[in-house]
């Protein structure tokens, strides 16, 4: 069924219109005439309020690693809920969490929860601020890092003011973004070693911190290399700044996070999204000494922070178990089944005989609508014309009976088989077929 057909969402959507700017509370839900409207969602499947079904590959932007209503989270939920849901008072469940959490990192000394990815990056920016007394913050060209006046900076660059690809431009993702802001990130290009470090040279002793995302959706899920991440990591060693992973994402990738692919010690991690069991979550991870940031010392306390929900009750319960059946032997077996995805979809491009690639790594993949996979942002921006024919795709899509994020990413939950991988490579292939003109204008 088209998107532009379902009649219940499209009279929800006239009603949203009246009392939500835009007709929504999240901008990334705008696809079509308007955005479909959930009914429930079991497992791998959800199903909308004109009650058509789809296997869903998006699981809100990666959030869910189980899929949904996984039954060991919803009894313990329910069964928290009885006993009430935040206290202002600390928690037991919270340091068997946060306990559960650095266990699966030598790099994770301590740990603090906050509300969000957004705010886990936020806090990880102000912490190496604290720690080093510096004000600049090294980002990556194209990467995303959530809705920080800070972190959205050169978050969507365009060709006409993105500057040199060596020397990539500071550029404000919002209209009215002060300049001060724009003058203390420092951008620097994906996967270009010596670029990069030249780059940071010219702030060497201003920079509190790089943060970079190890395999960047906005780039184009291209997951950074070894020697990039060697050299930003001896560049903060050699220069008294720290090093932060965001792993809001990636963390699933493997049990202890991207970051233990690479022969490096971040020292700050941000997290999020999974680790919450399909509520709201956020936490900050790194060294010891780093993280004393957040408590009282000789000096007082260097970074004041709060939140009202920070540690709740049922996202730290929720959470808990979420990470604890999402252990090694899930990670593994997800993986695999992330390879498989990737494989079939490249078959299902070569038969389709469409300029398209695939790019991705562990259970994250994104299709491409380019014959060859990009390497940075740069490559990944995509003209007018390009984005048309990718929302044509996306939208064909669904109409099969399968959901995806807005820009062809997938992020598989432990609810998926191989069947739900099949069904899947074959959607996208019909659905190559009905962009294949739109691609070839």
């Amino acid at each position: 069924m088209a998107t532009t057909t379902c009649s219940k969402s499209a009279a929800l959507f006239e009603r949203a219109k009246h009392v939500l700017p835009g007709g929504v509370s999240r901008n990334t839900l705008l696809h079509g005439d308007h955005p479909l409207y959930a009914d429930h969602g079991k497992g791998c499947k959800v199903v909308d309020i004109d009650g058509v079904e789809r296997i869903d590959f998006a699981n809100n932007m990666a959030a869910h690693i189980h899929g949904h209503a996984y039954g060991p989270i919803v009894d313990a939920v329910t069964e928290q809920l009885q006993r009430g849901s935040a206290f202002t008072m600390a928690t037991e469940v919270e340091v068997r969490f946060a306990e559960h959490l650095c266990s699966r990192s030598v790099h994770f000394d301590k740990l603090r929860f906050v509300n969000s990815g957004t705010e886990a990056v936020m806090a990880g920016m102000k912490a190496a601020r604290a720690f080093t007394g510096r004000p600049k913050i090294a980002k990556v060209e194209g990467s995303y890092h959530g809705a920080y006046d800070y972190a959205e900076v050169s978050q969507a660059p365009k060709p006409d003011n993105w500057g040199d690809p060596g020397h990539p431009n500071a550029i404000a993702l919002a209209q009215g973004t002060p300049s001060a802001v724009l003058d203390d990130m420092v951008i620097i290009p994906f996967n270009d070693p010596e670029n990069a470090i030249a780059v940071l040279d010219q702030h060497k002793d201003q920079i509190a911190c790089i943060i970079i995302d190890p395999i960047p959706h906005r780039i184009g899920m291209v997951p950074v290399n070894a020697d990039f991440v060697s050299a930003l990591h001896q560049w903060t060693r050699s220069n008294d700044s720290l090093l932060m992973f965001d792993e809001v994402i990636t963390l699933r990738s493997e049990y202890g996070g991207m970051q233990s692919r690479f022969g490096v010690s971040p020292d700050l991690t941000s997290m999020g999204k999974m680790i919450g069991g399909g509520f709201l979550v956020g936490a900050l991870a790194g060294r010891g000494d780093v993280m004393d940031v957040f408590t009282y010392g000789e000096k007082g306390l260097r970074l004041p922070h709060s939140g009202t929900f920070s540690a709740n009750l049922i996202t730290m319960t929720a959470g808990l178990v979420a990470m604890e059946h999402f252990d090694e032997e899930a990670v593994i077996r997800l993986n695999k089944l992330g390879d498989y995805a990737r494989a079939s979809i490249a078959d299902a491009i070569g038969t389709a005989d469409v300029p398209a690639s695939v790019t991705g790594t562990g259970s994250l993949l994104r299709i491409h609508l380019k014959a060859s996979a990009p390497r940075n942002y740069r490559e990944a921006h995509m003209s007018a014309t390009g984005q048309k024919a990718l929302s044509a795709l996306i939208t064909a899509l669904y109409d099969q009976g399968i959901m995806m994020i807005h820009t062809g990413a997938a992020a598989l939950s432990t609810a998926m088989e191989k069947d739900q991988i099949d069904q899947l490579a074959e959607a996208v292939f019909k659905s190559l077929v009905s962009v294949r003109p739109m691609l070839a204008d």
